[in-house]
């Protein structure tokens, strides 16, 4: 199994644990889980079953906030309020998740997280979400379900990508994103829908068109359009959206 455990800790079954890996207190591990040579992580986390954990990887270190506790040293618990990778996401090489601030940072089931990514104290990512190389989410950022966010792109803290939004390579994401968007640039602003993204889920053709329609007028679709879980999408991202880029 390997890896410079500080102190006991749950660890499930089949693991394949890199010597070189450091795990401290409060970390539960569960079934199937790889975590590769340099990993570092700082409990309180929770690894659900069948996930990845790429080379020097860091998960649970205390919130870059100017003057939140840290800790003394890498066996002791973070202060914080947790990091939960769930089941079947995958982690690569250099990548950073911060503990939580005010709730826990979460990593949607089946997600996957590219090389040098960096996901901030309190960002909570859906289930499915597909993050580039190099992308950087500040504090406090929420992604739907099915996100795609593009190399290099920078998400403003406390802002929103509802489902299924893409963000092109490089953009700088300062306003809460709808739904299915297909959206680039600095700031970024709207291209249309994502209809490729939409195909890809499910989403049939009229529904597609009905939210390609809305976005080339640059507002919302109408909800009643919609079947149920596309409306859905939108009332969940109206709901937390403070600074939409349409409406």
């Amino acid at each position: 199994m390997g890896g410079r455990i500080q102190v006991p800790i749950d660890i499930g079954q089949d693991c394949r644990i890199h010597e070189t890996a450091v795990i401290g207190d409060g970390v539960v591990i569960g079934d199937r889980v790889t975590i590769g040579p340099g990993a570092v992580l700082v409990g309180p986390v929770t690894i659900q079953d069948d996930c990845w954990i790429g080379a020097h990887t860091v998960i649970g270190t205390p919130p870059e906030i100017l003057g939140f506790e840290h800790f003394a040293a890498y066996s002791d618990r973070s202060a914080g309020f947790g990091v939960v990778i769930e089941e079947g996401s995958i982690i690569r090489e250099l990548s950073t998740v911060h503990q939580g601030s005010e709730r826990p940072t979460v990593v949607g089931a089946h997600s996957f997280i590219m090389n040098r990514v960096s996901i901030e104290h309190d960002c909570q990512l859906g289930p499915g979400t597909i993050a580039a190389a190099g992308t950087a989410l500040a504090g406090h950022v929420t992604l739907g379900s099915g996100c795609n966010i593009g190399m290099n792109s920078t998400v403003h803290q406390r802002r929103v990508v509802g489902n299924g939004a893409m963000v092109g390579m490089g953009s700088v994401i300062t306003k809460d994103i709808p739904p299915f968007a297909t959206v680039f640039g600095n700031p970024a602003l709207l291209h249309g829908a994502n209809s490729v993204g939409m195909t890809r889920k499910g989403h049939d053709d009229a529904e597609i068109e009905v939210v390609a329609s809305a976005y080339s007028a640059a507002r919302l679709p109408e909800l009643a359009a919609l079947g149920e879980a596309s409306s859905s999408a939108f009332t969940w991202w109206q709901g937390l959206s403070t600074k939409p880029l349409i409406t």
